[in-house]
């Protein structure tokens, strides 16, 4: 599967992913889960590593809780995307929801299936 910037079907993929991480209802953040990720795909940081749905779907959950379920941070696009050959880099924002501060900052580096499901996903954090 190829893609490029500008992808309409892209668009929503990483609108899709970005949301997954802001999503309050447990059941919408695993049907996305399901729906974007292959069964055995892996989310990497520099510590840490989730391999299998349930341990994406508790690692998503953490963030989700530890960040976003306060009230105090939302995810979002901080530059667009790049995607080819299916790869995708997300670069993403972490801001706080009163005043729009930019709390974190980082990139994600997604490899795709032939599906167009995410196998792996690479975390690498900016320091701000």
């Amino acid at each position: 599967m190829t893609q490029t910037t500008n992808d309409t079907a892209m668009d929503a993929f990483v609108a899709r992913y970005i949301e997954m991480w802001n999503e309050p209802d447990a059941a919408k953040r695993r049907a996305t889960i399901d729906a974007q990720w292959a069964p055995r795909a892996a989310n990497y940081t520099l510590n840490m590593e989730a391999v299998g749905l349930d341990e994406i779907e508790a690692r998503v959950t953490r963030a989700y809780e530890s960040y976003v379920g306060t009230g105090v941070h939302r995810f979002q696009l901080h530059q667009p995307y790049v995607a080819h050959h299916g790869a995708v880099r997300v670069w993403w924002e972490m801001v706080t929801v009163a005043d729009g501060q930019v709390a974190a900052l980082g990139h994600e580096f997604l490899v795709l299936d032939d599906d167009g499901r995410i196998v792996s996903d690479h975390q690498f954090p900016v320091s701000i």
